[in-house]
């Protein structure tokens, strides 16, 4: 296993509740390495983070790793099956008729 993948496994790893669940594949293209990541469902919140700050860590320290390497390396987080729910935009239109009726 080369430096940099042991690296991803090694930090994500540390930081979820189901290590055993985490993989990764390394792949050299004529654009660098690229380095997938599966994890459980469970455990892609503590991946990603608060708004992205813990994948986009692994990936500022993933790039460093790569530099010392003379490689551009990449990280790619496989999303499991409906792994995101819908979200609601500000303008969408919300079903209040449950509600519509009571006298307050």
């Amino acid at each position: 296993m080369e430096q940099d993948q042991k690296f991803v496994e090694d930090v994500v790893r540390a930081i979820v509740n189901n290590p055993a669940d985490v993989k990764t594949t390394r792949i050299i293209d004529e654009r660098g390495v690229l380095i997938t990541l599966d994890v459980n469902p469970a455990d892609m919140g503590y991946v990603i983070g608060r708004q992205g700050q813990t994948a986009r860590s692994i990936r500022t320290l993933l790039k460093i790793v790569g530099a010392k390497n003379n490689a551009r390396v990449n990280l790619k987080i496989n999303e499991p099956e409906g792994g995101r729910a819908p979200r609601l935009h500000d303008n969408a239109v919300v079903d209040t008729s449950a509600v519509d009726n009571l006298e307050i």
